[in-house]
């Protein structure tokens, strides 16, 4: 029986690497896209479509973030993944609690998505985080 649970465990893990580099992708993706098109970014994150050279400015220092976030995931190995996984965790929880600190100031779709997003990412990094800590 403790097979059993050992190859579950390894499974769950796995799946949990596999999700990990996936979000890593993902940062990636979005980063590059928040950085060549900020204005775009912005629009379709409900936040205005007007041109602001500061708003777009901010747009490309998120997307330098997550650029390095995703990338240093994905290139990187053993203890300095786990490294990167801690990273990701405490710049997700910190979007997630920026969410819940702006929510008035947004609108709800706006506010509810971002943060159930940053919450969603910072859940599954703790997961890693935590899943690292046991091996």
């Amino acid at each position: 029986m403790a097979e059993v649970t050992e190859t579950e465990n390894k499974s769950v893990a796995e799946r949990l690497d596999a999700v990990m580099l996936n979000v890593a992708r993902g940062r990636v993706v979005l980063g590059l896209a928040a950085f060549a098109a900020p204005k775009l970014t912005v629009k379709a994150m409900g936040l205005g479509g007007q041109a602001d050279p500061g708003r777009d400015y901010v747009t490309r220092m998120f997307a330098a973030r997550e650029i390095a976030l995703g990338a240093g995931y994905l290139l990187s190995r053993g203890p300095a993944r786990r490294t990167w996984a801690r990273f990701g965790l405490l710049v997700d929880g910190l979007d997630t609690l920026n969410g819940l600190r702006t929510r008035r100031g947004l609108p709800l779709w706006v506010s509810a998505g971002a943060t159930a997003i940053a919450g969603g990412t910072a859940a599954l990094g703790a997961a890693k985080v935590a899943r690292d800590l046991v091996e």
